[in-house]
């Protein structure tokens, strides 16, 4: 017999993994409709059932920066020191659809199984 808190704890970690290999792809398309700050881009996740936590997306910001994706800019604050808000590259756009079809193809593989 199968232990119910068991199938809940595997679930929860397949679901963490899916999440985690989507998040980038969410962050870009985000950052594609226009300059957006950091927790701009958490609320927008959030705001769409994505569980994001703070420290996840300040390293995946750093990192689809430094691979050419995103590039920042900075902006004054009325509320306190500039801010570096962050926009899609050419490169980024490129790669947002590719994802984009394989996303596509993958939900309909699902669909026929």
């Amino acid at each position: 017999m199968t232990d119910k808190g068991s199938i809940e704890k595997y679930t929860s970690q397949m679901s963490t993994q899916m999440r985690k290999g989507f998040i980038a792809y969410c962050v870009l398309k985000v950052c594609s409709k226009k300059p957006v700050y950091t927790s701009d881009i958490i609320k927008e996740l959030r705001d769409a059932k994505l569980v994001v936590v703070e420290g996840t997306i300040y390293p995946l910001l750093s990192r689809l920066q430094k691979d050419g994706l995103l590039s920042h800019e900075w902006q004054e604050s009325e509320q306190g020191p500039p801010r570096k808000y962050y926009k899609i590259t050419e490169f980024g756009e490129g790669v947002m659809k590719a994802v984009k079809e394989d996303i596509q193809n993958l939900n309909n593989t699902i669909k026929k199984l």
